[in-house]
């Protein structure tokens, strides 16, 4: 199939390398998510303090919110490979439901890294904040919990998508499409497992991405 002059466009080694780089700096980042994550117990008063006042808190939710945004980048450079194959269609899909997707899911991370940091640094700092009840406040308000799962349930069908392109296309490692759907798909249900499942799955995410990012760069040098 010819591709279009805007899949040609955006198949340039220089472009698909920086796609790469992305995924790359999105497998790191998805792993130092919840590695550095403090790991208190929040279902009490104390711990929920000490977790959410944390520096740590605020940087390791940072990681996760700046892996969001690379990933569409690095799914663009994807598209851009398989373009020149039937795998076209299904990239492109990856890549604007990639793109909602992080635009639903971000701005509940953002209440849960700089809102209930505040809540936790002010519980800390002595003021009567009921830090519980503003957790759950912040975390659970329909509109909120709604759009974040929307979110994240489109980038899991992103990452499906992107698995089906590649493994269409053959132009990328078959297994790390299928790595970085799993790691995606799991998104959602990671949040209610341990801490150390929820580390595993970081590392499973990062490993994904981290070998796209592989054939995408041997891919580049083709």
């Amino acid at each position: 199939m010819e591709p279009s002059r805007t899949a040609r466009s955006l198949v340039t080694a220089p472009r698909v390398r920086l796609g790469a780089l992305a995924f790359v700096a999105a497998g790191v980042l998805f792993v130092l998510y919840p590695a550095t994550r403090p790991w208190d117990d929040e279902s009490t008063a104390a711990g929920a303090t000490a977790a959410l006042g944390s520096t740590a808190w605020v940087f390791s939710h940072l990681f996760a919110m700046v892996g969001f945004v690379l990933v569409p980048i690095g799914l663009l450079a994807l598209y851009g490979v398989v373009a020149r194959t039937r795998a076209e269609a299904p990239a492109l899909a990856a890549v604007v439901i990639g793109w909602v997707g992080a635009g639903l899911t971000l701005p509940y991370y953002g209440a849960e890294d700089f809102g209930l940091h505040a809540v936790g640094r002010a519980a800390a700092d002595g003021q009567p904040v009921d830090v519980l009840a503003l957790a759950e406040a912040v975390r659970f308000g329909p509109v909120a919990v709604t759009t974040f799962g929307i979110g994240l349930v489109a980038l899991g069908f992103a990452a499906v998508l992107a698995a089906v392109a590649i493994w269409r296309s053959g132009l990328v490692p078959r297994s790390s499409g299928l790595l970085f759907a799993a790691g995606f798909v799991l998104f959602l249900p990671q949040f209610f497992t341990a801490p150390a499942i929820r580390i595993g799955h970081g590392v499973l995410l990062g490993v994904g991405c981290l070998w796209i990012a592989r054939g995408l760069w041997r891919a580049a040098g083709r």
